[in-house]
């Protein structure tokens, strides 16, 4: 129940990014619910294999190269998921940001956080 929760998460935090920046499109509820999923199972497979290989790199940068990381993770389920298109680097080192603090926001408004287990 929880995975599920935090899936509705992910996917109402792409459907209101998409709705506040002009770089991030969906084109439909499908794309969006499938753009959901498919972060989530990129955040769960490939970011943590970035994150181990781009480990010296984040130490440098004090760890801001950590928003790369989720940029190239919103590139990949770009890349992935037809009618989800992100136009531009900016908008998507932006929308990998807001997508995270919104998913955020929205798994601790639903108590799916570790914190309460």
């Amino acid at each position: 129940m929880g995975f599920l929760l935090r899936l509705l998460a992910n996917t109402l935090a792409i459907l209101i990014v998409a709705w506040m920046l002009d770089g991030i499109v969906v084109l439909n509820a499908v794309a969006g619910v499938l753009a959901g999923v498919v972060l989530a199972l990129v955040n769960a497979v490939v970011k943590p294999i970035l994150l181990i290989l781009t480990l010296p790199l984040t130490l440098l940068t004090l760890g801001l190269f950590y928003f790369i990381v989720n940029a190239i993770c919103l590139g990949l389920v770009a890349a992935l998921v037809p009618g989800f298109d992100v136009d531009g680097v900016l908008s998507t080192i932006v929308g990998a940001l807001l997508i995270s603090l919104f998913a955020w926001i929205i798994n601790g408004l639903l108590g799916t956080s570790t914190a309460r287990r």
